[in-house]
């Protein structure tokens, strides 16, 4: 008794693709089908039960069984092999390897399928191979999208933005598409040009007057932030977001940028946004994640890992969340979870960025260099560049750093925290102090708001005796920003120039707007030994150690 083969593809089309598996093994080892007499059903069949391997991502059998069937399309007959490929041309049948209804063969298909398998297992080398043996004009919309994410991730851009190109005159909407020429650093006006404006067969593809104006819209803010244009990128995403309220991937893009500006309030916001009117999304959680742990925020931290592990515990992105979380607690354990991320997707920026500060922390700033260098291959930032500064000052790379720095100054023009970076690179030695300090008063003019080059001033005052100064210029933020950074510099400058009460003032105003702060913790812990007139240098005594290890043993069993 013969296997129906329309009912395989029965249970394709209605995605039971156990049953669609356990029934081609049927299919193909039926003994009325003769591999010699009929090699083109034979090869039929195994394509199906590749299909139904392919979606029970058996991807290693899908690969056998794909190229199983190519050995039996080749002893085809050369004019029923024509047939089939006419036939399967006017049948105008999808590619994927998620399109079942298979009447004829066509070996470009089945290339690309066994090249997806390949990507899908991360095997891009392997997988280009498969993709190059389609001819250009042979391939369709899909094929194009993966040629181009080969190309893309095997360094090899020209033909990436090819293939990206022709992905877009066949259809303005894959988004994908628009992101990545962007990044690759094509122009709006070059990427707004490929859109098709006269309907291709079919009338798919064409842009109406309505649709062309917010794609463009789309495609120039995407633009604006590859080339570290985010003011500009801003304000056309929240032209958008007018449009299309609530729309998560717009508030996703936009808290990204705020998060990589340094706008920490507003992004946490956007992201809090997303939550609420998601609360499944994984996408960019890490960026969330890192936030939370800048504000101390370690209740919502703890709540928000939980959940991305109750969601998908598979994405990158909750690898780098446990990194964030358990970064307080154990920095090699957390160093182990953002190569985890790595390993998943070698492209996944935020696990670079936290593999690198990691490293730095640990004191290991040559790594940390490599780390930042992998996130800047894929997509320059400003955080890969204050990490390659951060690292190279570490280990008195001092050219190297000032070179970094200048390529960030470069590639954001008029951009405040880039100026900040090459002060930070003149203030590492006595020297280059007077530059520094010019560096971080006119990263002050472009952006009197930026708490992080009005530290650094005041630092550099403290260093050079002139602790009125600081004094006077953080007194004067305060009046604007109540920030518990500013509080904790104020105390520790009044604590250098035994102005204790005022210190201790500071530190409590810091500790009340931002209870975990762990810089204001330690400050004041000193400052009482202080005014007890306990060196606060001086070791403790073997039982206040031993008390201090009972509660970090406990603090970590509850953490456990």
């Amino acid at each position: 008794m013969d296997v129906p083969k329309e009912q395989i593809t029965t249970l394709l089309d209605n995605a039971l693709f156990t049953s669609a598996q356990l029934l081609g093994s049927f299919l193909v080892s039926s003994s009325t089908v003769n591999a010699e007499t009929s090699p083109h059903l034979k090869a039929e069949n195994l394509i199906l039960l590749g299909d139904a391997l392919f979606r029970e991502r058996e991807y290693r059998r899908a690969i056998h069984t794909y190229k199983q069937a190519l050995q039996y399309y080749k002893i085809i007959p050369k004019q029923n092999s024509t047939s089939s490929r006419s036939s399967l041309s006017a049948s105008n049948r999808s590619s994927s390897p998620n399109s079942f209804n298979i009447s004829a063969i066509n070996e470009n298909e089945v290339k690309f399928k066994i090249a997806s398998c390949h990507f899908a297992l991360s095997e891009t080398k392997v997988a280009l191979v498969e993709m190059e043996g389609i001819p250009s004009k042979a391939r369709n919309l899909q094929m194009s999208l993966l040629m181009a994410k080969l190309y893309r991730n095997t360094k090899h851009t020209r033909g990436a933005v090819t293939c990206y190109r022709e992905c877009l005159r066949q259809c303005p909407y894959v988004i994908e598409a628009i992101t990545a020429l962007a990044e690759l650093g094509a122009s709006a006006k070059d990427i707004i040009s490929l859109f098709p404006q006269t309907p291709n067969r079919g009338g798919r593809g064409q842009l109406d007057h309505d649709s062309s104006r917010w794609l463009q819209r789309y495609v120039e803010s995407q633009c604006c932030i590859a080339a570290n244009d985010y003011k500009g990128g801003l304000e056309l995403f929240a032209e958008l977001l007018q449009r299309f309220p609530n729309n998560t991937h717009i508030l996703l893009e936009i808290a990204k940028v705020e998060a990589i500006i340094g706008k920490t309030d507003e992004a946490i916001m956007n992201f809090e946004k997303v939550r609420s009117i998601d609360p499944y999304v994984v996408t960019y959680m890490d960026e969330y994640a890192m936030l939370l742990k800048l504000k101390s925020d370690y209740s919502k931290l703890n709540k928000l890992v939980h959940d991305l592990l109750s969601i998908d515990p598979t994405r990158p992105e909750v690898f780098v969340a446990l990194s964030v979380l358990w970064e307080r607690k154990d920095e090699r354990g957390a160093l182990s979870y953002a190569e985890k991320s790595i390993k998943i997707d070698d492209r996944h920026i935020p696990g670079y960025i936290m593999k690198g500060n990691l490293l730095l922390s640990l004191k290991r700033p040559e790594a940390a260099v490599m780390a930042f260098r992998g996130a800047q291959e894929l997509r320059a930032d400003l955080r890969s560049y204050q990490g390659l500064v951060h690292s190279y000052l570490a280990f008195s790379k001092v050219k190297e750093a000032l070179y970094a720095a200048r390529e960030a100054m470069k590639a954001m023009p008029q951009f405040a925290k880039a100026l900040k970076l090459v002060g930070d690179v003149h203030a590492s030695n006595s020297g280059g102090r007077e530059k520094a300090k010019k560096f971080y008063e006119s990263a002050l003019r472009l952006e009197p708001g930026y708490l992080g080059a009005a530290l650094a001033l005041a630092e550099l005052h403290v260093i050079e005796g002139r602790n009125g100064d600081a004094v006077s210029l953080l007194e004067r933020y305060l009046k604007d920003w109540a920030d518990d950074s500013l509080h904790v510099k104020l105390a520790q400058v009044f604590a250098a120039t035994n102005m204790l009460q005022d210190s201790l003032s500071h530190y409590q105003s810091a500790l009340r707007i931002n209870p975990q702060n762990e810089a204001a913790k330690k400050g004041l812990e000193r400052l009482e030994k202080q005014m007890k007139g306990v060196d606060p240098d001086a070791p403790e005594e073997e039982e206040e150690n031993e008390v201090e290890d009972a509660d970090a043993e406990q603090e970590e069993a509850e953490l456990l």
